[in-house]
This record gives C-alpha cells, sequence and structure tokens, in this order.
C-alpha cells in the first residue's frame, strides 16, 4: 500500500484542528503563490501547486477529511493506514493482520456493567445498541447504505490575466480561453447510457473492499458502487462520470481601479460536478505590469518629477502628468529637492468607496549642465553670493 510523501495539513500550513474557512485561506494563498502562470518554467513550484491543489480537495470534504485524519492518507481507491496521527500504533505485530469481515458483533453490545456474561445479549439491551457494529458503522458506512456514489461539486478553477497599467486604471473587457471539465452532451452529466446495471469492477460485485489501516485490515463500503456492489451503465462519451473535458472561450471584465494581484470570480465556470452536480467558479487573478514613471500604491498614484534650479529657488507653475492628462502644479518659491505636493483626487477610483485617491508629487532638482563659458561664469557669481555650506546642518550632528 503506497504511502504519502506529504501531510496534507503540512502541505496547507495549517493545524489538524482548523475550520473550513482556515483551510480555504490558505489553499487560495498558496495557490497564487505556486500557480504555475506565475512561476513559468518552475517544475518545482507546479509540483507544490499539485500538492496543495491535492491537500485541499481532501481537507476541505466533510466525507473526506475526517477518514484522512482517522486512516491517513486519501486516494482515489480509498484510505491508506499511514500518514495521519492514530492511523497506526494499534501495537499488534509488524506485519500481523486482522479480518473483521466474518465475525459477528452482535452480541458485543455495550451495557452498565460491560459484556453481559456467558456470550448473552444484557436484558433490554437492543440489537446494536453501542455494538461494535454501530462503532464500525460510522466510520466506513453500512451494507445497506446509498444505493449510488453521491455526487459532487466540481472543483474551482485559478487563471491569471496579464493586463497593462493603463487597463488596470480604466478597466478593460479581455477574453480568455480556460480549459474545464463541462456537462456530457451525450448524457446530460447523468452519466449512464439508460442501459440499466452491470457489476461494479472495484469490488468485482461484493459491495465491500479491504483497506489496511495501519495493522488492522477492514471490510469497507466499496466507495465506488456505494456498497450496491452495481453500477449504471456508462455513458460512452464520458464513461460514467458525466463530465468531458472542453475548451471554450469566457469573457472577463476587469473594473475600473484593479490592483496588481486582484482576484476575479466567475460563477458557475470553474469545472461541472460529477452527476450533474453544481459547477465550481472560475477565479480569474490580475498581473499588472509597470509604468515607466507612475507608481501606484493603494488608491494613490505617486510620481517623480524634475524640476530646474530656477523654477525651484523663484517658483514656478509646472505642468505635470496624471492618469487623467497634463495638470498645473505650483511650485513654491525655496522649493527643496525631495519635497511632495498632493493633488487631491487625481488618484485612482476606488469602486467600493466611490471615492479617488491623490496623486503624490515628488520635486527631483535638476541641475544644469555648464555646455558654454556663460553658464559657468552665472554659476560661479551664483556661489559667490550664496556662500553658505548647505551641509552644515549635517556636520553639526555628526
Amino acid at each position: 500500500m503506497a504511502t504519502p510523501k506529504h501531510d496534507y495539513y503540512e502541505t496547507l500550513g495549517v493545524p489538524r484542528k482548523a475550520v473550513a474557512e482556515e483551510i480555504r485561506k490558505a489553499y487560495r494563498k498558496l495557490a497564487r503563490k505556486y500557480h504555475p502562470d506565475l512561476n513559468p518554467g518552475d517544475k518545482s513550484s507546479e509540483e507544490r501547486f499539485k500538492n496543495v491543489q491535492e491537500a485541499y480537495d481532501v481537507l476541505s470534504d466533510a466525507k473526506k477529511r475526517p477518514m484522512y485524519d482517522q486512516f491517513g492518507f486519501y486516494s482515489e481507491s480509498g484510505y491508506a493506514g499511514a500518514g495521519a496521527p492514530g492511523a497506526s500504533g494499534s501495537g499488534a505485530p509488524r506485519g500481523s493482520q486482522f479480518d473483521f469481515s466474518g465475525f459477528d458483533f452482535s452480541d458485543f453490545a455495550s451495557g452498565q456493567g460491560g459484556a453481559a456474561s456467558g456470550g448473552r445479549r444484557p436484558e433490554g439491551a437492543g440489537a446494536g445498541a453501542g455494538g461494535f457494529r454501530d462503532i464500525f458503522s460510522q466510520f466506513f458506512g453500512g451494507r445497506d447504505e446509498a444505493a449510488h456514489a453521491a455526487a459532487e461539486k466540481g472543483g474551482d478553477l485559478e487563471y491569471v490575466m496579464n493586463i497593462d497599467f493603463w487597463q488596470a486604471i480604466k478597466g478593460t473587457q479581455a477574453r480568455v480561453n480556460i480549459t474545464r471539465y463541462d456537462v456530457c452532451d451525450t448524457c446530460r452529466g447523468s452519466g449512464s447510457s439508460g442501459g440499466g446495471e452491470s457489476a461494479c469492477q472495484q469490488c468485482q460485485g461484493s459491495g465491500h473492499v479491504s483497506q489496511m489501516a495501519g495493522a488492522m485490515k477492514f471490510n469497507l463500503t466499496c466507495p465506488r458502487c456505494g456498497g450496491t456492489g452495481k453500477l449504471r451503465n456508462s455513458c460512452p462519451g464520458c464513461g460514467g462520470e458525466g463530465r468531458v473535458t472542453h475548451t471554450e472561450s469566457v469573457d472577463i471584465r476587469i473594473p475600473p481601479g484593479a490592483r496588481d494581484g486582484s482576484r476575479l470570480r466567475v460563477p458557475g465556470k470553474g469545472n461541472a460536478g460529477t452527476m450533474g452536480a453544481a459547477a465550481g467558479d472560475l477565479y480569474i487573478t490580475t498581473k499588472v505590469e509597470v509604468h515607466p514613471f507612475f507608481n501606484r500604491e493603494g488608491d494613490n498614484i505617486e510620481i517623480t518629477v524634475p524640476v530646474a534650479v530656477w523654477e525651484a529657488a523663484l517658483g514656478a507653475k509646472i505642468e505635470v502628468p496624471t492618469i487623467d492628462g497634463r495638470t498645473l502644479l505650483k511650485i513654491p518659491q525655496g522649493t527643496t529637492n525631495a519635497q511632495r505636493f498632493r493633488l487631491r483626487e487625481k488618484g485612482v477610483l476606488n469602486l467600493r468607496t466611490n471615492q479617488r485617491g491623490d496623486q503624490i508629487v515628488e520635486v527631483s532638482i535638476a541641475a544644469p549642465e555648464p555646455r558654454d563659458e556663460r553658464t559657468r561664469e552665472i554659476l560661479r557669481e551664483l556661489s559667490t553670493l550664496h556662500p553658505e555650506d548647505p551641509r552644515a546642518e549635517m556636520w553639526a550632528k555628526v
């Protein structure tokens, strides 16, 4: 029996008592970090992404998680008795196996004084009143349970969309090609060809399969047929799953103000569920290209603007670029290098608050290049008129 290569809780970085919301948040964070589209050519990230997806598939499932916690690693064929605390440790010698499939536990009902003497059931204890059969049925399911395997909701899909700075600011509409599981047209998602039933191949028609839990061997309800030993004749189009792989184009609307790493949800465009169950959702993560001189910080836009020495010294009105076009900025007399000015409501529109951020303009004083003697003469005269040391205050504090 194969053993797991990783612990699902460690893979997602959550404690074993984590609630569903903690597991979901951890999965989304790691899925974005290791998504193949964000790490092209990185095989280790691709493998990590697969492990994260596998861990989430089990820990987010209300039926699979308790079985994993009790018995360990989950696979499509069942559970391997390794990988989870309590999965082994029965104290049995290595290699020994116990098969309880032939035992009748009807005489082992619990009572006030423990087991009844002489093998007889205590007076008043009904059949299965807390006996071993009830305990085992809690974990493994009885042979008289549901006739068919339960339908499962389709999984979510994650895609990354590259957009430029202006598409993020103004909003845009784009079309992306996605590959997903879609409802089978032949059987309309039922998975059946409508031609009756046949024996389940996984359990050979018995309704149960053998599984190991540590050193103990148990007979479990067959996960494929639900314990009936029979399956509906599979649809030839989808092999009985009710869905097929399909590539389609989806129109995605990026709203104004989208940020790098923004996550958009497209309901019902994830993988179709099995046996006609509901589809998952499609999540689009935006990756915004860097602009040459505009820098976004939240809803604010920051920009560094060169200012001539005489403009900074004498004061001036200069034109500066904004995301709306050009606007005038007043530079007061005596402006120093790296001084910052605020242009109110010239930033990005926030759709939640319906308010715009500001644009922050940082001044960078550009010294003139003395290309001729006249320029050098003026600069020398200026140094004579202002002989003070601009670094005097700094030296006083050293």
